[in-house]
């Protein structure tokens, strides 16, 4: 039974360890609060009286409960006071000399049964616990920043880390109101060891200039409902910090992938450090600013839209739920609409759910009713592809199929009038390959919609080594057109967002079959500790564990990077029929759901 902690102790009082400092003393222990001189200590106590002055000003806690939280802080220089403490948290700088020292004087001020505790985000709590003389006491607790708001809780035990030590700890989380998983001492532990490789890439993908660093982050915004995108993210997080953690994390895998891209270590050692100094990725209006100002390569407003050839008239072929809700987007941005299906049955089904979308629209309040009429007025279905000869720009949205799409585009770049953009909707086959096809490769652009199109506001607008810059500039106005946000990027696997998304699943189904951690603890430790609005095995299953493949056997293919060959487990599950929620198992069941 795990015992009931009452005088714990935190070293280091930074905005984390403060923060720590404080979520304890919220929950009624009695905390002994550790700076090495009096002005971090000062600090620290600001903190702390910030963040809970905050707090009642937001009618989170009385004044009564505040003063309550302080008086249960006692500020020190004096690492004896830790004497008393049945558990001490270390909060200090991640430099796994400074860590060492610390743990070593613990161990000689703390009582034996004293818990010692590392808040560290990435390095080994194996290697601090035998600076010790008593592994099996030591243990890591890594909270998020900031502690009292992030639920998260990695529980890190080593080989030797005693249970009754994990009981503890596991029921102090649980007290604190925290959400804890257990797990393995491994670089990075679930979020990090996920989150960061993600990052790097972003800025691997920065670096090589295949995108800006606003579109990445609005891809992926937009894309995958993410809180920040992966630069800004960066920049919140220091160039510094993230340099140290992806370091600590390729000298214990050796993975590539965690290996820091190059700029990472040219802006640290420029001083770039992100919101901290004021520059990183973004340029912010002071040191420790949110405020992103413009600087010298902040884009135009409008500007990738500049010389679009006019569009009145926008042909749509297919019958799918992309191409449905294509056709929905086009015609409530003001554009006459031709779609084209197979046959006249398709035709007409189309029609029916183009008007049963819309009139549900009427009944939330979203549309009127002239409006409604107005969108179905301009639309026209037909079975024959040559009824799209007359259309200023012909989008595909015909099954993910490169032959069906290479025919498709032979017979448009005939019928097409000269001038007319063609586009394809495809998420992962290569745009050249149709603009080839179409024997007109200037006109072709690649117009990727997010499902479902009428929701979703973002478009990777993908333009080959061929595509002419005035069809980049149409598929741009024609974004803007209807309301959607467009990001630019050229013809590689994946674009933007399947190209950082599915390396970070796949790493995710890698760290189940490793038995590192189960699908739940994984999911909970995406969603509590990086703010994701799904864990990656709920996202697998809702895309189809079949359509997951696809996209990363084309990202390896075209790359060919060893760190993004599917993970086995996913190629067994799709062997065996379980593709999802579509098939009533994936990672979970979903029969009786």
């Amino acid at each position: 039974m795990a015992r009931e902690l009452t005088e714990v102790g935190v070293v280091g009082l930074g905005t984390m360890g403060a923060g720590i400092a404080e979520v304890l003393a919220r929950a009624g222990l009695s905390v002994t609060a550790v700076e090495v001189t009096d002005d971090a200590l000062d600090r620290g106590r600001a903190h702390v009286e910030q963040s809970t002055g905050k707090a009642v000003a937001r009618g989170k806690l009385e004044p009564g409960e505040r003063d309550a939280i302080l008086s249960r802080i006692r500020f020190t220089t004096a690492m004896e006071d830790l004497a008393v403490a049945e558990l001490v948290v270390e909060a200090i700088p991640e430099r796994m000399e400074l860590k060492a020292q610390l743990f070593s004087k613990l161990d000689a001020i703390c009582p034996p049964d004293t818990i010692l505790a590392t808040n560290t985000s990435s390095l080994s709590v194996t290697e601090l616990s035998v600076t010790t003389g008593r592994p099996g006491k030591v243990i890591g607790m890594h909270f998020f920043n900031p502690a009292p708001v992030m639920k998260l809780v990695e529980i890190v035990r080593t080989v030797v880390t005693e249970p009754s030590v994990v009981e503890d700890v596991e029921a102090l989380a649980r007290r604190l109101g925290k959400i804890d998983v257990t797990i393995g001492d491994k670089a990075g532990f679930i979020a990090n060891a996920l989150l960061f490789g993600y990052l790097n890439h972003a800025v691997s993908m920065f670096e090589n200039r295949y995108a800006s660093r606003e579109d990445i982050d609005a891809a992926m915004r937009l894309g995958c409902g993410l809180p920040m995108g992966p630069l800004a993210l960066m920049d919140l997080i220091g160039i510094d910090t993230a340099y140290e953690i992806l370091v600590t994390m390729y000298q214990q895998s050796r993975n590539r992938l965690h290996a820091p891209a190059p700029i990472i270590k040219q802006m640290m050692t420029a001083g770039l450090l992100g919101r901290k100094s004021g520059r990183g990725f973004y340029t912010y209006a002071g040191r420790d600013s949110a405020e992103v100002v413009p600087d010298a390569a902040t884009p135009a407003t409008g500007g990738a839209a500049e010389g679009a050839r006019p569009i009145r008239s926008v042909g749509v072929v297919g019958s799918g739920t992309m191409a449905v809700g294509i056709v929905e987007v086009v015609a409530k941005g003001g554009y006459d609409v031709t779609f084209v299906a197979r046959t006249l049955d398709k035709v007409e089904a189309v029609q029916h759910a183009l008007t049963r979308s819309l009139d549900k629209q009427v009944a939330r309040g979203r549309l009127d009713e002239a409006e409604r009429d107005a969108a179905l007025a301009r639309v026209t279905g037909s079975a024959q592809l040559d009824d799209l000869a007359g259309a200023d720009l012909v989008i595909e949205a015909v099954v993910e199929h490169l032959g069906v799409k290479q025919a498709l585009f032979a017979a448009l770049g005939e019928i097409a009038k000269h001038g007319a953009v063609l586009a394809t909707t495809t998420s992962s086959l290569p745009v050249i390959e149709c603009a080839k096809a179409s024997e007109r490769p200037g006109d072709v652009v690649g117009l990727h919609f997010f499902n479902p199109a009428p929701v979703m506001k973002l478009v990777e607008v993908v333009s080959t080594i061929a595509t002419e810059p005035d069809v980049a500039a149409t598929a741009h106005a024609l974004c803007a057109q209807v309301g959607k946000h467009a990001v630019s990027c050229t013809d590689r696997a994946g674009f933007v967002v399947n190209a950082l998304l599915f390396p970070y699943l796949n790493d995710a189904v890698k760290m189940l079959e490793a038995h590192y951690a189960t699908a739940d603890d994984i999911d909970a430790a995406m969603k509590v500790g990086c703010g994701y609005p799904m864990g990656p095995f709920e996202l697998l299953d809702v895309v189809g564990l079949d359509v997951a493949l696809a996209i990363e056997r084309e990202l390896y293919t075209e790359f060919r990077e060893p760190g993004f060959a599917p993970a086995p487990l996913l190629e067994h599950l799709v062997t065996a029929g379980y593709l999802g929620r579509k098939a009533g198992r994936g990672f979970r069941d979903h029969a009786n759901r």
